[in-house]
């Protein structure tokens, strides 16, 4: 199965929603991903009810102590397993460096563990190119790039297609890379001059759904909830949904 990073190096793009809502989805459908927060800020694990009370009940403990990341996972509110995250692993780059060992090392401890043999993994990576991202990205096989519609978004999109670019050199395989567009409004001109411009420079790449703004996607993070959970009828739910349809026609779940 496939193992995903969700990433973006700006934030406010939507990579927190897009992972819980991707993951809250495939549990619904039988498909029950390990998901794996790799942002200190812990907003993924937060909204998913496993709040880690210290550094040693994360994923830190991993980096820190080498502790199996099977024995980090609980269970969240969505139906999916979580490896947390703590404001601690925000010590991991100066700690442990940018070596060919410490940028390979979640990716070793998912093989060690066959954590990945029967279900997809979903990681959820910071907005900052550090060690945790680029251990999400060393780890994956597969990058999810959400651009919110916004101009500023174009230039970020621009800079993480040109890291994965620089990032093939070293990379044994190159993952897949798609780009999804969020906090899509219709109304706005500006948001159909961005897709234009997106669509035009990644071709291929782009997803074809759209996440449109929805009220119903900003609300469920306050009712520690994913949207299915929150508002099953609403645009937001259907937008993840048919986002999750056209990943699985591409292949790019397997």
């Amino acid at each position: 199965m496939a193992k995903i990073v969700v990433f973006n190096q700006k934030g406010g793009v939507g990579k927190t929603t897009t992972t819980l809502n991707l993951a809250a989805l495939l549990a619904r459908r039988g498909r029950t991903p390990l998901v794996i927060d790799l942002d200190p800020q812990a907003h993924l694990s937060a909204i998913s009810g496993v709040t880690a009370s210290d550094g040693r009940d994360s994923l830190y403990a991993f980096y820190q102590d080498t502790k199996p990341l099977g024995q980090l996972v609980r269970d969240g509110n969505s139906g999916c397993p979580v490896i947390p995250s703590h404001l601690d692993l925000s010590k991991v780059d100066t700690q442990f460096g940018k070596g060919p060992q410490a940028l390979y090392r979640l990716h070793a401890g998912i093989v060690k563990e066959n954590l990945n043999t029967e279900r997809p993994i979903l990681m959820d990576a910071c907005p900052m190119l550090g060690v945790l991202s680029l251990n999400g990205i060393f780890a994956c096989d597969r990058v999810l790039i959400p651009i919110s519609a916004d101009y500023l978004a174009i230039n970020g999109a621009l800079q993480v297609d040109k890291t994965l670019r620089a990032l093939e050199r070293v990379l044994k395989k190159p993952p897949m890379k798609r780009f999804v567009i969020t906090r899509f409004d219709t109304r706005r001109k500006m948001s159909w001059d961005i897709d234009k411009k997106l669509r035009e420079r990644f071709g291929a790449e782009m997803c074809e759904t759209r996440i449109t703004e929805n009220v119903s996607l900003g609300e469920s993070p306050a009712q520690n909830c994913d949207v299915f959970k929150h508002a099953p009828q609403s645009r937001g739910a259907a937008d993840y949904t048919a986002l999750l349809d056209e990943l699985e026609a591409a292949g790019f779940l397997l």
